[in-house]
């Protein structure tokens, strides 16, 4: 999975994107390694929430300003089935969400104009 979303110029990308009906997804953000979160669970969000334009593969062509938590905190289990807690802030705290909506079936676009 990190090698299509690397070919498709992505951060990040979850199975329900690529037809694989599982609760898992892969990160690459820069600065950071790549990662996978296997049966994620956002266990903590920060208060103050950042506006940030976003865009999808599942909607090439399309971005649109999402508000989302700066950081977060995430549980799951990696490769090896070794579970992890990650404290997040930046872009992987904001890709790492939208990855996550994903698994739940909410698209960017569903959170879009919600800035208030």
């Amino acid at each position: 999975m990190v090698g299509l979303m690397h070919t498709k110029k992505g951060v990040g990308l979850a199975a329900p994107q690529i037809g694989i009906p599982l609760r898992f997804f892969v990160t690459d953000v820069p600065g950071d390694k790549p990662r996978m979160f296997i049966n994620p669970e956002i266990i903590a969000k920060t208060e103050n929430k950042t506006v940030f334009e976003e865009g999808c593969l599942s909607l090439p062509g399309i971005n649109k300003d999402v508000k989302r938590p700066e950081g977060i905190i995430i549980k799951a289990f990696d490769i090896k089935n070794r579970e992890f807690t990650l404290e997040c802030r930046g872009l992987l705290a904001r890709c790492t969400q939208h990855e996550y909506d994903h698994l739940d079936g909410i698209l960017f676009i569903d959170k879009a104009g919600n800035n208030d």
